[in-house]
């Protein structure tokens, strides 16, 4: 398809980007840390530290890391929220050459023993509150180094405080047991008296290996190296320059990073988007709890706000969110699930910056198209396609459709992976011939350029902006000896916009929802989890027996 959108680009914007400037995303943290040595690169709970520290920290937690023996390649687990040890934690493991495997911290022992045991990981940095998970798996995988932080660690004098009303008071430190366990604060302690032997690390090398379902309910690491990584954070930032010069007297841009960095999308825009252009990053832990966001931002004039629609659907329902200082933001980005119209517009409305919406996903590091940064009206669409990105709208043959007609959206750019760990087979489901990666996604392609989404090829369901794949869910019910049949699908939800609905045939007459619910929530982490089921006495099914959820979905069975 010819690359129409090239007209529709802000001034400024060029077609094309050059990757060559950072062979690995080892020279981009480096340039940053010697230009701005001195400003603050991240706070959290009111504790900030410089570039000049991030540097020398994840230094000394890197030659810990090679005093083990782990060679340059070894996957290293990272299973935090937004502390400070997070940004930490990567650079060290890019700067030795490793691989870091993103784990959400809230993984039940079953879908966090996958992920290690499929990566092989040989090592993880993990957050005392969620020690216990990996305790009841840790001896079923490769896992030979942990890494125990706590959340007062890099707080300074409070640390203790911390620490004592985490574990004491909001008992949110479940016992656990890790033999041969070392503190974070011992790792950094010891690396500090170790030299750290740089490695050569090309723009080939694995950066990141991304956990996604892809386009199936088994979770898959998403292959991301170097160069598809620094691809995405200078896409992004030239994205953003036209917004930028709405405030060319900010010296430092400040970004609030509620997102969790675990999340593909959070890490380009809110970490490394922000260590490359000098900006400071505001880490918030738990971005559920509203009052304690808003607390952690009064007083800082933030600039840029990564988010999905039920954050901000959420922080504009508190009426304390308007008292904050927008007076400096430029704009807020909206990415993972789609933007409504009515909170775009009172978001416009209360801070004065609009919500410019993106599509990605963790294939693509995850960038693919945004609104340009410019405009300020709702548009309903998913914007232009990011420079040096080429975007095909197909049909089921693969071949390409007329301009305006709907069909599967392919894309092709620097961002793009380099296809699944260990799954050459699902690589192929999903690139075709000529290099385009298939999203799934039904989309067509307007006559400006931008992109608009009409539906999913895949039976995918989006609740907050995080995908949970029917197949995965389905295989946990199942398990239960009082189903004989099941089908999960999405149903709309007014605060995560989709949620997940069961429909269950019976084996056990005397099976229930609460039987039901209680099970997975020992099996699935929080936006996995069934909301709603509904008991049927048989599901619809295709001639060769295939459960068909799209009728459920709409109500056509």
């Amino acid at each position: 398809m010819d690359r129409i959108w090239l007209k529709s680009y802000p001034p400024g914007v060029p077609a094309e980007i050059d990757t060559s400037i950072y062979p690995s995303l080892v020279e981009l943290f480096e340039e940053s840390f010697k230009q701005y040595r001195d400003r603050q690169v991240f706070s959290c709970m009111g504790k900030a530290i410089t570039y000049r520290e991030l540097d020398e920290y994840s230094v000394r937690l890197a030659a810990w890391f090679q005093s083990k023996g782990l060679q340059p390649g070894a996957r290293i687990a990272l299973m935090m929220p937004n502390v400070l040890q997070y940004p930490i934690a990567l650079a060290a493991v890019l700067r030795a050459g490793y691989t870091v495997v993103n784990v959400n911290p809230l993984y039940t022992p079953r879908e966090l023993e996958h992920q290690l045991k499929d990566s092989g990981a040989e090592a993880i940095i993990i957050l005392e509150n969620f020690a216990t998970t990996l305790q009841k798996v840790v001896a079923n995988t490769a896992i030979k180094h942990i890494v125990v932080a706590t959340m007062g660690d890099m707080l300074g004098p409070k640390g203790a405080i911390v620490n004592f009303v985490v574990r004491s008071i909001k008992k949110m430190v479940p016992a656990w047991n890790l033999p041969g366990h070392v503190s974070f604060k011992h790792a950094l302690a010891h690396g500090d008296a170790r030299a750290f032997k740089r490695v050569p690390v090309g723009p080939d090398a694995i950066a990141f290996l991304q956990y996604t379902g892809g386009t199936t309910g088994v979770a898959k690491g998403a292959i991301l190296l170097h160069r598809n990584i620094v691809a995405n954070v200078i896409q992004s930032d030239l994205w953003l320059q036209p917004a930028k010069l709405k405030k060319p007297d900010i010296e430092q841009f400040i970004c609030v990073v509620a997102l969790p960095l675990y999340h593909v999308f959070a890490l380009n825009s809110g970490g490394l988007l922000t260590i490359r252009t000098g900006g400071m990053g505001v880490l918030i832990p738990n971005p559920r709890d509203i009052p304690g966001l808003i607390k952690s931002l009064r007083g800082i004039r933030f600039t840029t706000f990564p988010g999905v629609n039920t954050l901000y659907n959420a922080l504009l329902n508190n009426p304390e969110f308007k008292t904050l200082d927008f007076s400096n933001l430029v704009a807020a980005s909206g990415g993972g699930m789609a933007v409504q119209e009515a909170v775009a517009s009172r978001w416009m409305a209360t801070t004065g910056a609009p919500i410019l919406e993106g599509y990605g996903l963790s294939e693509a590091s995850p960038v693919v198209s945004c609104t340009p940064s410019n405009w300020t009206h709702y548009s309903g669409t998913i914007g232009l396609p990011m420079p040096s990105t080429d975007v095909s709208i197909r049909d089921d043959d693969g071949h390409e459709v007329p301009l305006g007609q709907p069909g599967e959206i392919c894309v092709k750019g620097p961002q793009v992976m380099a296809g699944y760990w260990n799954r050459p087979d699902e690589t192929a489901k999903v690139m075709t011939d000529d290099g385009y990666l298939k999203t799934g996604d039904i989309g067509c392609v307007l006559d400006t350029g931008e992109i608009r989404i009409v539906d999913r090829k895949k039976d995918m369901i989006l609740v907050s902006g995080f995908n949970v794949y029917p197949n995965e869910v389905e295989d946990v019910v199942a398990q239960h000896p009082g189903v004989f049949e099941v089908a999960a699908v999405g149903v709309p939800d007014s605060n995560s916009g989709e949620a997940v609905k069961l429909f269950v045939v019976k084996k056990d007459p005397a099976l229930t929802e609460s039987d039901l619910i209680d099970f997975c929530k020992e099996r699935l982490t929080g936006y996995k989890r069934p909301r709603t089921v509904e008991f049927r006495t048989e599901l619809p099914k295709t001639n060769v027996g295939k459960i068909l959820r799209r009728e459920l979905r709409d109500g056509k069975a």
